[in-house]
């Protein structure tokens, strides 16, 4: 089986990446202090990893108000589900809300509309 986890969890983590990779950029930028324009661009650029990452923690509070919350029948504890088919947030169990998709191997692919 592959390395699932919850779609909610996964664009927190990029978002969560995206603030360390951009403090790892303007601390980087701290090496060009002899040269105010490099260093400039350096702490810019950071600054900017920091407003997406702002942005796509935005974007996924809002995706989460419209989740759908289930009850995972493995773990018993309340998650949240985007698409068809997603995994618990907390022990991993394939979640589906389609009776066709009940008993089948689980596939993120199931998610896409243009799968037949």
């Amino acid at each position: 089986m592959a390395n699932y986890s919850s779609k909610i969890n996964k664009i927190r983590t990029f978002a969560l990446s995206l603030i360390f990779i951009g403090f790892i950029v303007m601390y980087a930028g701290i090496f060009f202090r002899s040269s105010p324009l490099i260093m400039t661009i350096f702490m810019i650029l950071g600054l900017l990893f920091i407003v997406a990452s702002t942005i796509i923690y935005f974007w996924i509070g809002m995706l989460s108000t419209r989740s759908i919350q289930v009850k995972c029948p493995n773990c018993g504890k309340p998650t949240k589900m985007l698409g068809k088919v997603d995994m618990c947030m907390y022990c991993r169990e394939p979640l589906t809300l389609d009776r066709k998709l009940e008993g089948q191997e689980f596939d993120e692919s199931f998610n896409k509309k243009s799968r037949k």
